[in-house]
């Protein structure tokens, strides 16, 4: 496979620093020799530059530093049209989950010019569809999956077109154990598929991942977006919103190796490392670990 490497230090969506560390603590645990010595051909195509928040200003406490943001997702968005146009693999290092925005929008205007079908898998502790009308904090890294599906400020669900970038029945959230009430509402209101980590305790991660990819059995293109807060924190310490109860080591190794066997994956992004917060890396080291298996490393 030939994979393009691109990464963004954004923190601006989120409420804690750090974050913007992510992309370089990623690249210290080896991503890219890693997938390299499982075969395939990858290149680094270097960070999307963001100014950092000491040189902005909140204009709005209910979308925090959304100029910036529009700016960066639109040129994450038309990096990633341009990798797909190249027959290549975006892997996207986050950052804060707000650069969602930008790596799905750019993966919907390639999907919309080519008459094609978009799915998101959405791996994560929070649900992400709080709006500008409905978000507690204002943050934007709690807004990408509600904006990605034509929801909330205009400025950012029509970034790259103005369309909705997938459809809420196209869209499939895994290990969700955090959710405000505005999000509660609109998971139901659209029925989006929901996974919670109560299901994968009743049901078990194997059932989960067959009914989850069941129901995107019938898009064209798969985006993974992967929160590593979807994790226990006593694996994944170094992230900016953490949440006790997540997926151990093995269930989230099994979504990443289910993820290749079934070659259904063509974009993935890996989100909120803060190595501020870490222990000795872990977090990233993690990642990798779980970047290797979506990229087809089997334990024999």
């Amino acid at each position: 496979m030939n994979i393009k490497l691109l990464g963004v230090p954004m923190d601006l969506g989120a409420g804690r620093r750090g974050v913007d560390m992510g992309p370089s603590a990623i690249r210290i645990a080896g991503v890219k020799e890693k997938l390299e010595a499982l075969g395939h051909h990858v290149v680094d195509e270097g960070d999307i530059l963001i100014k950092p928040p000491e040189l902005l200003k909140i204009k709005n406490q209910k979308l925090k530093y959304l100029p910036e943001i529009v700016r960066r997702c639109t040129a994450l968005g038309m990096k990633v049209e341009r990798i797909l146009e190249g027959k290549e693999f975006p892997l996207i290092l986050g950052g804060d989950h707000s650069l969602a925005i930008g790596t799905i929008a750019g993966i919907a205007s390639f999907c919309r010019k080519q008459k094609k079908k978009l799915g998101v898998l959405w791996i994560d502790a929070h649900g992400d569809m709080n709006t500008d009308e409905t978000s507690p904090s204002g943050n934007i890294h709690g807004m990408p999956l509600a904006v990605s599906m034509g929801f909330g400020s205009g400025a950012l669900t029509k970034l790259l077109g103005d369309f909705p970038k997938v459809s809420p029945q196209k869209v499939v959230l895994v290990g969700i154990r955090e959710l405000d009430e505005g999000e509660k509402t609109l998971i139901k209101k659209h029925r989006v598929n929901t996974f919670t980590m109560e299901e994968v305790d009743k049901m078990g991660i194997g059932e989960v991942m067959k009914r989850a990819l069941k129901k995107l059995e019938h898009v064209d293109y798969l985006h993974v977006s992967f929160d590593l807060d979807s994790l226990d924190p006593h694996l994944a310490p170094g992230v900016g919103t953490p949440v006790k109860g997540g997926l151990d080591y093995r269930e989230a190794h099994f979504i990443m190796e289910t993820l290749f066997d079934a070659k259904k994956m063509t974009s993935l992004e890996v989100v909120e490392v803060n190595p501020i917060l870490d222990k000795y890396n872990q977090s990233a080291e993690l990642a990798v670990e779980l970047i290797q298996s979506g990229m087809g490393k089997k334990i024999l």
